[in-house]
């Protein structure tokens, strides 16, 4: 069964990032991105309605991290110490060796590469460090960004869900791909 331990914390660094831990030194910026709906469009949890929503979600993340169950890092750009986006694996699945993947990015950064590139680092991580065999994406349809990025690097569709969920009254469809793990 596979074994995480995300103590220390794994500091990752690309040619223009750096991902790390979210601490409570990040709640404003954290804040203006969980309470932006172009943000949160496709992310189908409620807006962050103060800074304490995104404290107690803070904490929640933290406590992920410590019982192994998921870990997520704040994406920063290396030159700048402000948090622009976030990027974790959660759901892990440590009997199947999978996890699920989830990302968010300021809207001013889209469509320069960050993601991507922030993504197959935390990816590298993951099948290397971690040892998982599988990565998961679970994207609403309409996501096309999201689609196009995961296809680029490889994820494949895995399969399509007609209404498979009900949230703010609605009920939505999803979209799962996976990444296997690359060959060693």
């Amino acid at each position: 069964m596979l074994q995480t331990n995300f103590l220390p914390f794994p500091v990752l660094s690309t040619e223009r990032l750096s991902l790390r831990q979210i601490t409570a030194d990040d709640t404003d910026e954290l804040f203006l991105l969980r309470s932006d709906a172009a943000v949160m469009a496709y992310i189908d949890r409620p807006l962050a309605q103060t800074p304490a929503d995104v404290v107690k979600l803070i904490r929640v993340i933290d406590d992920f991290l410590n019982k192994g169950e998921g870990i997520t890092w704040g994406i920063y750009l290396k030159e700048q110490p402000q948090l622009i986006g976030t990027i974790g694996l959660w759901r892990i699945e440590k009997e199947h060796y999978r996890a699920e993947i989830g990302y968010l990015l300021h809207p001013g950064l889209q469509r320069r590469g960050i993601m991507q590139e922030a993504l197959l680092k935390v990816l590298e991580y993951g099948f290397s460090v971690m040892g998982l065999h599988s990565v998961a994406a679970n994207v609403n349809p309409d996501n096309q960004a999201s689609i196009g990025l995961l296809e680029k690097i490889g994820f494949v569709r895995e399969a399509y869900f007609k209404e498979n969920y009900y949230y703010t009254g609605v009920f939505k469809d999803s979209v799962i791909y996976s990444l296997l793990t690359p060959i060693r």
